[in-house]
């Protein structure tokens, strides 16, 4: 099994973790470092892409916007537009795909659906895949919820982006827009199902754990520490990291 090295990073502005990102990326493909998981959560943010694309469903104001804290952010990412927010778990793989039979786009974002799948599976909460729709969704009968939104990248077969996860996500930030321009569904957090049956939800350290755990499963990969690099680069942007607990 190859190496990754799975970090909480705690609470992080999202231009600075975009920012840091195409940093870790360029390590990854100089080979200075192994592949990374980036664990964090974001400041209220709503994020589309830099062309524009995705920014006609922001159906809020200005000044509602600013009214909630919340910023918008241009992203190089795929996908429509969506939020990021406390609570909220964000994850940003930046691992190499290169080797034969990795270098398939498709097979990566079905792995990354199957760790947020079997994530949310070890809180007794079964999500399923939507033909024609990326993320994971609880599906309800009338009207599906999204509970993980997707959206990458992918350069000289290293991944950059990844997945956001409602843990204990204000669900009425979605409000604001149109998450990922899909209007015939909702959005959903472990929070919101854990309350619906009665239950406390799960905390944020135990999902991280959890997912950690998930990701080097599907991805065959064993968990390392960070190196001395990747500390430097976090370090350089006054971001400090956090080994995550993993089960071997």
């Amino acid at each position: 099994m190859r190496p990754f090295t799975p970090v909480w990073l705690g609470t992080v502005p999202y231009a600075e973790a975009f920012a840091l990102q195409k940093e870790v990326h360029a390590a990854r493909v100089a080979g200075e470092i192994e592949d990374a998981l980036l664990l964090l959560e974001h400041p209220p943010t709503i994020t589309h892409s830099l062309t524009g694309r995705g920014s006609e469903n922001v159906v809020a104001s200005a000044e509602t916007l600013a009214l909630r804290g919340v910023t918008i952010e241009g992203t190089d990412r795929g996908g429509n537009v969506t939020f990021h927010g406390p609570g909220q778990l964000v994850g940003y793989p930046i691992i190499s795909i290169a080797q034969d039979g990795e270098r398939d786009l498709h097979r990566y974002l079905r792995n990354v659906e199957e760790v947020l799948l079997r994530t949310a599976g070890a809180f007794d909460v079964r999500t399923e895949r939507v033909k024609g729709r990326t993320g994971t969704w609880f599906l309800k009968g009338d009207r599906d919820e999204k509970l993980a939104a997707i959206g990458v990248k992918c350069s000289r077969w290293v991944t950059l982006h990844g997945f956001a996860m409602n843990v204990l996500t204000d669900l009425s930030f979605f409000d604001l827009i149109v998450p990922c321009g899909i209007d015939d569904a909702g959005v959903v957090s472990l929070e919101r199902i854990a309350q619906g049956r009665g239950l406390a939800p799960p905390t944020m350290e135990s999902v991280v754990a959890v997912t950690a755990q998930a990701f080097g499963d599907v991805f065959a990969r064993h968990a390392s520490p960070a190196s001395d690099r990747l500390r430097t680069l976090c370090a350089a942007r006054g971001i400090g990291i956090e080994p995550v607990a993993h089960q071997d």
